[in-house]
């Protein structure tokens, strides 16, 4: 649970995870962003980037329940409150939590992220003074890929229709984000919408790239991450190269069936599942990225794996296209066009991928964010 209090020309933020400072004497208007996860990911890490690196006239507050988010956010000097606002929690105790925080801190901007907190936020924020803004992160074309049933992905459209009709401005993280929004949640016609790409810098020496064939993926042990399909693509690969190693790093519930068709195709000793990992050193070990989601938005790992100069396998889907050239591409399902396009990439440094030259930086990126700030709060 979170408090204030006035302390030595500061306002304190007490949770429990401990306690961070606001300077009083800083008189921009608050950006509070409310964030229902505790571990580290994509969208942790479009938050660590984006408050990290700062919305320009602006104090960014992150609201998120204790964890190694909230850890490495303090860490980053960004200010943090923590408290019961992830579905474990349960709704009321998370609408409450929101509420009692925006009541404190007084923000201008209440910024969701995630479908948990943007369902939240739209009631906790009801009749308080506040403008609403939300980030698009994760939706689907398909609907039984996060849904699971189809009568459950109604439910949640008509949620986020409704809970639409309160919100400010709407920002997605691809094109493909937003024409999904826009064929599903039928937005109102005065909302704001604007397409914001997750913004990297480039690394302070440029990447040495070496052809090899150590094949990794940086994703979620899921069902809709495609990694069964890696496995026996990859086999192919190890058929032709027995040099080649894929590496699925990640944590997940497919962890032991992924271990068992390891063993079963005979690729034990060179696929290996070391769980979480620091990607940016993994990337800097490696040859090629793989990632055969049925299902992508705005994903950071594709856009780590060109700023790395590695190779880049992906699918076809959401917003893969808007990231990685058209010869990247392929189905998840066509085993030996996979593994072709594996080697392909691993041996073949001329035909990797490069970040578009017009890509935007964390700084271009927070600088977008400031100005659907700015239009909101006019």
């Amino acid at each position: 649970m979170s408090t204030t209090a006035r302390a030595s020309g500061s306002l304190w933020i007490a949770s429990s995870s401990g306690s961070e400072s606001v300077s009083a004497l800083d008189i921009r208007p608050i950006a509070l962003w409310v964030v229902p996860v505790s571990e580290l990911g994509g969208v942790a890490r479009h938050v660590l980037d984006a408050l990290g690196t700062g919305i320009p006239g602006w104090r960014g507050v992150l609201l998120c329940p204790p964890g190694r988010l909230s850890e490495a956010a303090k860490e980053t000097g960004i200010a943090v409150v923590t408290g019961p606002v992830s579905p474990a929690d349960g709704i009321r105790a998370a609408v409450r939590e929101i509420r009692r925080t925006v009541t404190k801190l007084r923000p201008a901007v209440v910024h969701s992220h995630l479908a948990y907190a943007d369902v939240t936020v739209a009631m906790a924020t009801t009749g308080l003074p506040v403008r609403r803004v939300t980030t698009e992160h994760g939706i689907a074309g398909d609907d039984l890929v996060y849904h699971g049933t189809e009568w459950r992905s109604r439910a949640r459209a008509l949620a986020h229709a409704g809970r639409l009709r309160r919100t400010d401005a709407l920002i997605a993280v691809t094109q493909s984000t937003m024409d999904v929004v826009r064929a599903k949640w039928n937005p109102p016609p005065g909302l704001s919408m604007t397409v914001i790409l997750n913004g990297v810098d480039p690394l302070p020496e440029p990447p040495e790239q070496r052809a090899g064939l150590h094949v990794v993926s940086l994703a979620r042990l899921a069902p809709e991450k495609g990694l069964h399909e890696l496995v026996r693509s990859f086999a192919l690969v190890a058929r032709e190269h027995p040099e080649a190693r894929l590496t699925l790093a990640g944590e997940g519930p497919l962890d032991g069936d992924l271990r068992l068709l390891i063993a079963q195709l005979g690729l034990s000793g060179i696929v290996d599942l070391p769980g979480h990992v620091d990607a940016q050193d993994l990337l800097g070990r490696a040859h090629v990225l793989a990632q055969l989601s049925l299902w992508e938005n705005g994903s950071y790992s594709l856009l780590d794996a060109q700023v790395h100069g590695l190779g880049v396998v992906a699918t076809p889907v959401g917003g893969n296209p808007e990231l990685i050239p058209e010869d990247c591409l392929v189905d998840r399902r066509d085993h030996a066009a996979v593994a072709q396009m594996l080697v392909a990439q691993g041996l073949q440094i001329r035909a990797r991928p490069r970040l578009r030259a017009d890509w935007p930086t964390m700084v271009s990126m927070c600088e977008s964010i400031g100005r659907v700030y700015a239009a909101v709060h006019a």
